[in-house]
């Protein structure tokens, strides 16, 4: 992650884009060191997050939305609700859990962000960065 860091830094103009939130190990191991990465890459304002590959990080394959939300909150603080994105994880994701889980407890972990933030998260930001096409 340092070196994205640098590289992002050394390209503004390029766009990054942190999948899986830099795996951060969920579950099994203090995130202090895991923190420094995110928060380093997020002062870049050329990048953003996407909220994907969280729940085959958590040990044994049995998670709970409190094993993925320090690393949600985490991504939210640094790198703001209007530079994260929700990516579906599919199929990957259904080696521990089933797509409409995932997207069901993302949904409660986002609940206290306003109507604008969790649109943001949902649509707006990938159709920026992506520069997709209003649908």
């Amino acid at each position: 992650m340092p070196a994205a860091t640098r590289l992002a830094r050394d390209l503004p103009p390029v766009r990054f884009v942190l999948d899986h939130l830099g795996k951060p190990s969920l579950g099994r191991a203090d995130l202090n060191d895991w923190r420094r990465d995110p928060r380093a890459l997020a002062a870049e304002p050329n990048t953003t997050a996407k909220l994907s590959g969280l729940v085959t990080e958590v040990e044994g394959g049995s998670w709970m939305a409190a094993d993925l939300r320090p690393a949600v909150e985490h991504t939210l603080d640094v790198f703001g609700p209007d530079r994260l994105m929700f990516g579906s994880d599919w199929p990957v994701c259904l080696l521990v859990t089933s797509y409409v889980r995932w997207v069901a407890v993302l949904g409660d972990l986002l609940a206290p962000l306003s109507d604008d933030e969790r649109a943001a998260n949902w649509q707006r930001t990938a159709s920026r960065v992506y520069r997709l096409a209003p649908s």
